[in-house]
């Protein structure tokens, strides 16, 4: 199945050569669009799989847009001008790949296919460091509500854990709700008691 490809580029000549190489090579979908306001209707319109970006010169104002669309989509930019310090501010941005204009397509296939595969393993990389903060953040609030519980009604730690476990058991809860909830009741200016109401 061919990749699903949004080419960027204001250079209608440009990007009219560009998309007529890669819809030859049977390797993409193209659709073409211009930059601006209609970018981001045209990302949502067609879906892409890859974003490719073609301007003259370096373009800071449309870094910004680049920067809302990276963390969902891949993106290719090429850029005529050899500039160190826009290539960096481009990466930091959530360019894939910057590259100079004007390559042969032998080289673009696998400038995408290597791009794609970056943006793939930025995204789980992503993904693995927010579940391990919400994992840390998890273990935190349920020492906090041990303590609670601990400091208000003498249990040791091991019975404030299971106290813990087995109400989110017979509430067919997530024991991340519990503990939420018991945190809420035990917040400064909330009302007392609330936690010895709730114990079994």
């Amino acid at each position: 199945m061919p990749l699903k490809i949004l080419l960027i580029d204001t250079d209608a000549d440009r990007a009219r050569a560009l998309e007529e190489q890669l819809s030859q090579s049977g390797f993409a979908e193209v659709r073409r669009a211009c930059g601006g306001k209609e970018l981001a209707e045209a990302v949502d319109r067609t879906k892409p799989d890859l974003i490719i970006i073609d301007m003259a010169l370096p373009d800071r104002d449309a870094l910004e847009d680049i920067r809302l669309l990276s963390a969902a989509h891949p993106i290719v930019l090429f850029a005529d001008s050899d500039d160190p310090v826009f290539a960096e501010e481009a990466i930091a941005a959530g360019v894939c790949s910057y590259n100079l204009s004007g390559v042969a397509l032998s080289d673009v296939k696998p400038i995408m296919a290597s791009a794609i595969a970056l943006f793939r393993r930025y995204r789980r990389v992503e993904e693995e460091l927010a579940a391990a903060k919400a994992m840390l953040e998890e273990r935190r609030l349920i020492e906090r509500a041990k303590a609670i519980l601990m400091q208000g009604h003498k249990m040791t730690e091991p019975e404030a854990y299971r106290w813990l476990q087995k109400k989110a058991m017979n509430e067919n809860r997530k024991l991340s709700q519990v503990v939420a909830e018991l945190l809420e009741q035990n917040a400064p200016g909330a009302a007392s008691g609330q936690a010895g109401r709730n114990r079994p």
